[in-house]
């Protein structure tokens, strides 16, 4: 069977758990992270919204009861070479004041491309 994907390539997967109402100068923080990967020539990100988790304060917020709707979890999932995401750490000591974040080494396999 042929190989489908040509470029098999080391990285790392970068995650950024936030609360939906964390803001960056003005906008919602997400979305400048995402803007700032961009602009950075990620090879990719995407913003993943979460129905229901907590974080470090442990304040439960859920979609499923009205009244603790507010700040639901979102993540920012961000992968590319190791070069690349570590370029962007800089920024995250200085756009997410509180959250966690974590790296993990993942494989790329990508079609019809290169990521160099």
């Amino acid at each position: 069977m042929a190989n489908l994907y040509p470029v098999f390539q080391s990285g790392l997967r970068l995650r950024i758990f936030l609360g939906e109402s964390q803001v960056w100068q003005g906008r919602p923080l997400a979305q400048a992270l995402l803007e700032l990967a961009w602009s950075q020539g990620i090879a990719g990100a995407t913003l993943f919204k979460g129905v229901e988790g907590f974080g470090p304060e442990h304040f439960l917020s859920t979609d499923r009861l009205p009244d603790v709707a507010i700040n639901l979890p979102v993540i920012v999932e961000i992968v590319d070479q190791e070069e690349a995401i570590n370029r962007l750490l800089p920024y995250l000591d200085e756009m997410v004041p509180r959250g966690m974040i974590t790296t993990s080494p993942v494989r790329i396999l990508q079609r019809g491309g290169d990521l160099s």
